[in-house]
């Protein structure tokens, strides 16, 4: 029997459909489905050509936790990936699945984490500081922002006339490079 996966995201998807892609036909893993705090979130119709079912919850579904666990438990989801979601994970969802969420971060963690550090803003953070690598953090998730047990992280080098777009291509090389493994390797056991 397949551990049921679902992955949270709040935007574009190309981590979740590189997560989709490499777990097709995998022997013990699968992508179950696919929920969004944001109705038009590209991710919803980027993981339908995977034939994988994606699903919109309001905000205060996500904030309350109790209808995403209630969902979450009836489609008996084995682990949660949040692959671009910029909301906190309350704590109904954290205590029905206890080490068994994690997240992914466009920095190396410590630095550059935190509310409201996501996507360009990291980015642009990194240089700001600058910076001679930056890179990707995955990590378990807690009642902190960005502050559970590091699992993996991976770097890159920085050029000093490198924009923070350029920074942002390196980084999601590095996501779809190694996420997927990640997420296979912690969840494959």
């Amino acid at each position: 029997m397949k551990r049921k996966l679902v992955v949270f995201a709040s935007g574009s998807g190309s981590n979740a459909e590189k997560i989709i892609e490499f777990l097709s036909g995998h022997p013990t893993l699968e992508i179950s489905c696919v929920l969004s705090n944001k109705p038009d979130a590209f991710v919803l119709e980027r993981v339908r050509k995977w034939g994988v079912k994606s699903y919109y919850f309001p905000k205060k579904d996500f904030d309350l936790g109790v209808p995403i666990v209630d969902f979450l438990q009836k489609q008996e989801i084995d682990g949660i990936v949040l692959a671009g979601f910029l909301l906190k994970v309350s704590d109904p969802i954290l205590k029905a699945f206890p080490g068994k969420i994690i997240n992914i971060h466009p920095a190396l963690l410590p630095k550059y984490g935190g509310k409201g550090m996501y996507g360009h803003f990291v980015h642009e953070a990194v240089k700001a500081a600058g910076e001679h690598e930056s890179g990707i953090t995955i990590h378990y998730i807690n009642e902190h922002y960005d502050e559970g047990d590091v699992i993996f992280q991976a770097k890159c080098s920085l050029e000093p006339e490198d924009s923070p777009e350029e920074i942002a291509r390196k980084v999601q090389k590095l996501e779809h490079t190694y996420f997927p493994r990640v997420v296979e390797e912690v969840f494959g056991r």
